[in-house]
């Protein structure tokens, strides 16, 4: 397969011991990966006309023993030629004219044909240049055999369809064979595609040889599988032995026995888990290379399927989309629970959220720029591990001033590095909300050879472009040029995925550091970042401190956690509550069947219930749901123990709503908590000077 790096296709991964099936991006894929063919068989109409099976059987004959020249056509195994050509090349079998056997392929007319064209193409393929033939140890192999390798891919492709695996041999003088080594392919393959005429009774004479049911197993299987299920079954111990003395990972194994298979697995999260692996519809297959395919031209496709998956050379594809990074969706944690208030979105088909519960101060760390009438925004980005520590000082210390807070965030964070120059701009910012910053790109003298030196750039000023029309390197250029910057004789870009650098060589006469000092003087190597601090508080434009918006952004987070906490006392109390009214049905389970089988309907039950154990109405039909195991011993401590626990945590919640001072150390341990996470190891980027 060859795709963009952000192409997705369907792979089988371990996720903490768990097999499950997830879209994985082309970069992100390493040899020994396992990616998912598709092998479900396709339905094979019955209903093809005789032209077509004449036309698919000649194709199939033309593709494995024809040829069809300029002046001929016929046929290298009988004495047939074709001498008028004129119907031949008014037919589908003209697209075969001049292809040697080394550039051979699956005619277009195939690849769009119904599943039974395509399997008498096959059978007409096959029976041409293709055996069978038994191995030892009561094996089979069925082969076809051909020179090109286009052929032998398409081919293997088109019996993926008929859900038949099937793997390419190499020779030494070029033959190429896709081969079907394991019985149950083999048997995939008589029963959907077959030879024509005597291979057809050979390869069924050689079936009936090769026991259906054996022991021995082919490779087919599905990695993990059988760890898992042994890990996780919470079987007894009688099952447990039984599944780690079988192969519960072979795909035969499934489907001769696979309902035994589940009935010694306990655990219902485990069957969820294999039953979709061990279909059959997936090959595993184990990727070998990885390699840049250079510069190719890309499509696009707009596929109608409502998964927005579909088939490319075997493999499970899906559109490319754009996911969240981990951090990004800390803006979306707990949106689910009430945390902030909803409105109609423009035409009121649907509700959205007016604001983000924003677990961090993301108007600072990412910072914002935008302009509207009259007014406009350029927040910088700042460090989130200094951003946190400052939050955390003012829920410490509510009388913190603007320096207390500098003490934590020492200025903005560039994610391209770069200097900044001085501090002034930096204390004006965080002070009154306005600033000038200045930034400077990170450069440095080398020595080169002849005596010569050059100017080494490595980062660039925040927003600062490279390449391009408008970019540092044309604006350099352009300068020399003009006679602006007299002292460089070069200019080179030698920057890699590994990082930046550009390389400005200087005349032997020249000074570098006045060099330097010209380059930021008339480059964008020296910019400034206008700091305007303006944003929305209560719907109110204001320009806002470091302090200000610290403050709001503390009482925003207040009102997060405040709602948060409401919400789950309510449903804490709403689960209390009904297994407030088990327990006392429990505990008068003999009246309370006897009153069930009086009852003439349900409703009878419910207001009987309601009447003479004084339950509520949901408790009544909570009780009247309840399954017969529910009335085991067993089941009776389980509904305790879930409502002590259940009553502890209410305890806490209401504790905690009570508490201001507990509030505050709550945002503050899930703040630290999410420095821990994201920001461990993220030093600054940017230098202040």
């Amino acid at each position: 397969l060859e795709g963009t790096l952000n192409h997705p296709v369907l792979c089988l991964v371990d996720v903490a011991g768990v097999p499950m099936l997830l879209w994985k991006l082309l970069e992100e894929i390493r040899p020994g990966d396992r990616v998912a063919l598709s092998r479900a068989p396709r339905p094979v109409q019955v209903d093809l006309s005789e032209r077509d099976r004449q036309e698919a059987l000649l194709l199939g004959a033309f593709v494995s023993e024809g040829f069809v020249s300029e002046r001929r056509a016929g046929f290298n195994n009988v004495d047939f030629d074709i001498q008028n050509l004129g119907p031949l090349l008014s037919s589908t079998l003209a697209e075969l004219q001049g292809t040697r056997s080394a550039g051979k392929r699956v005619p277009e007319r195939v690849w769009r044909g119904s599943q039974a064209f395509k399997r008498v193409f096959l059978q007409a393929l096959f029976t041409g240049d293709g055996s069978s033939s038994l191995l030892p140890r009561k094996t089979i192999q069925v082969s076809y055999s051909t020179y090109s390798e286009q052929l032998a891919k398409d081919v293997q492709l088109l019996l993926l369809e008929f859900g038949i695996v099937s793997r390419l041999c190499r020779y030494a003088k070029g033959e190429i064979k896709v081969v079907i080594t394991n019985r149950r392919d083999a048997r995939l393959f008589a029963r959907n595609i077959g030879f024509l005429g005597a291979k057809q009774a050979k390869l069924d004479r050689e079936l009936s040889e090769i026991p259906k049911g054996s022991r021995a197993l082919s490779h087919d299987h599905v990695p993990g599988v059988a760890e898992y299920i042994r890990s996780d079954c919470g079987s007894r111990w009688v099952d447990k032995d039984w599944l780690r003395r079988h192969n519960v990972d072979r795909i035969e194994r499934w489907e001769q026995g696979g309902a035994a298979i589940l009935e010694r697995i306990v655990s219902d999260e485990v069957k969820a888990v294999v039953e979709p692996l061990v279909t059959g519809d997936y090959y595993y297959a184990e990727v070998a290379t990885v390699e840049d395919a250079g510069v190719q031209p890309v499509y696009s496709l707009r596929v109608d399927s409502d998964d927005h998956s579909f088939l490319t050379n075997g493999f499970v594809s899906h559109n490319t989309e754009a996911r969240l990074a981990r951090l990004a969706e800390e803006m979306l944690r707990e949106l689910d629970s009430d945390t902030v208030d909803f409105e109609p979105n423009y035409d009121e088909s649907k509700q959205i959220a007016k604001v983000l519960p924003a677990r961090f101060p993301n108007l600072l760390v990412n910072g914002s720029a935008g302009i509207a009438v009259g007014m406009a925004t350029n927040i910088p980005p700042h460090n989130l591990g200094e951003i946190v520590d400052a939050v955390v000082a003012l829920i410490e210390n509510r009388d913190a001033n603007v320096e207390d807070l500098m003490k934590h965030v020492k200025g903005p964070d560039f994610p391209t590095g770069a200097i900044i120059v001085g501090r002034s701009g930096i204390r004006d910012a965080y002070r009154t909300g306005r600033g000038r910053v200045v930034m400077r790109a990170r450069a440095h003298i080398e020595e080169l050879r002849g005596g010569k030196s050059a100017i080494i750039v490595t980062e660039l000023p925040y927003g600062v472009k490279k390449g391009g029309d408008s970019g540092v390197i044309a604006k350099i250029a352009e300068l020399v040029n003009d006679k602006v910057l007299t002292e460089i004789s070069d200019l080179q870009d030698h920057s890699d995925r590994t990082g930046m650098r550009i390389q400005v060589e200087l005349k032997r006469d020249a000074v570098p550091q006045v060099a330097l000092n010209k380059l930021f003087k008339h480059t964008p190597l020296q910019s400034t970042f206008g700091v305007n601090t303006v944003a929305l508080v209560n719907g109110v434009p204001k320009t806002l401190s470091l302090l200000e918006l610290l403050t709001h952004y503390l009482d925003f987070q207040r009102e997060i956690v405040t709602r948060r906490s409401k919400h789950e006392l309510r449903q804490k109390e709403k689960r209390a509550h009904i297994l407030q009214g088990y327990l006392i049905a429990l505990d008068n389970l003999d009246a309370v069947i006897a009153l069930i089988r009086a009852s003439a309907d349900t409703e009878a039950a419910k207001q009987g219930l309601q009447a003479k154990f004084d339950l509520s109405e949901r408790q009544a039909v909570a009780i009247l749901e309840l399954r017969l195991r529910a009335l085991t011993a067993l089941e009776r401590k389980s509904v305790e123990d879930e409502y002590k626990d259940i009553q502890e945590r209410i305890d806490e919640l209401r504790d905690l709503l009570g508490s201001e001072e507990k509030i505050d150390a709550l945002i503050k341990d899930e703040l630290l908590e999410l420095k821990s996470i994201y920001g461990r190891g993220d030093d600054r980027r940017t230098e202040i000077v």
